[in-house]
């Protein structure tokens, strides 16, 4: 995998209630491309914060349909990856206490 295609797979961490519950259990939740499979995320994860990976789950979660007065509109969907570390690791960034 390509040095640049690490930065644009991983978009940003998804900071939630249920993703704050799932780092309990050794879990975090990101962001990411559209097109990345889990081969490419899992890469991507273990590549920028020196990890070692024991799974990831995808999910696409569509965008709402949002009524603004008069005109209706629709939020863009986002994919969300769940990243399930192996014992011993954990990754440490500014939504983590």
């Amino acid at each position: 995998m390509k040095k640049e295609r690490v930065f644009q797979v991983l978009v940003a961490p998804h900071i939630s209630e249920k993703a704050s519950l799932a780092g309990d259990k050794r879990q975090f939740v990101f962001k990411v491309e559209p097109s990345a499979n889990k081969l490419e995320v899992k890469k991507a994860v273990e590549k920028l914060f020196d990890v070692k990976v024991k799974g990831v789950r995808i999910c696409n979660i569509k965008g709402k349909v949002k009524r603004f007065g008069r005109s209706i509109g629709k939020r863009n969907g986002i994919k969300k990856a769940y990243i399930t570390l192996q014992e011993g690791y954990d990754i440490e960034y500014m939504g983590a206490d």
